[in-house]
């Protein structure tokens, strides 16, 4: 087996490299690796660049504002709206393409001079109360409301009834007259 192996590899038009040669950091001659200080400098390097590249992403479309009082107007407007996408931010701290869709739609609709009111009823009308983070007190949305406390209020009483019922038989069994418990044994 030998002999084939090593005929196999002399026709071979390379010459293979071994480990040693292939990886100079695992040889005893360490003056070709690369010390730890510059590995600690190529890590922080690699990790600064991921950083830049994920705001670089994170970055909204500037806007072109009449004024400082539109702009605040806007603002106001995209954080009462919900970024469908991701659901727990506003449309103006989401990152989603379908934010900044909506962020561009918004700005349409104020310069067409439509007050905010108009807004909300036209998103509203497209994607239901769910783009709103404030949803309106309606027969649909009662649930929405008032359902944590109804959860609270449940699990409060399964609580209260299980304790009572422990502390029953807690008190029961400290109860039986002294005949009864030697008759156990």
């Amino acid at each position: 087996m030998k002999r084939v192996l090593k005929r196999c590899l002399e026709t071979l038009p390379f010459k293979p490299r071994y480990r040693s040669e292939a990886l100079p950091f695992k040889t005893r001659d360490r003056s070709k690796a690369l010390p730890f200080k510059g590995r600690v400098w190529v890590g922080m390097v690699c990790m600064i660049l991921t950083l830049l590249c994920s705001f670089a992403y994170a970055t909204v479309d500037p806007l072109p504002f009449k004024d400082h009082a539109e702009e605040l107007r806007f603002q106001t407007l995209a954080k009462q709206l919900r970024c469908l996408v991701c659901q727990n931010e506003s449309l103006s701290d989401s990152g989603a393409p379908l934010a900044a869709d909506l962020r561009r739609d918004v700005f349409q609709q104020m310069q067409a001079g439509k007050s905010d009111d108009e807004i909300k009823s036209w998103l509203t009308a497209r994607y239901s109360d769910f783009v709103l983070y404030d949803p309106p007190l309606r027969g649909g949305t009662w649930l929405l409301w008032f359902g944590p406390l109804l959860a609270l209020a449940a699990g409060g009483g399964v609580v209260f009834l299980t304790v009572r019922k422990r502390a029953r038989i807690n008190t029961s069994a400290s109860v039986r007259p002294a005949s009864d418990v030697e008759d156990d044994w």
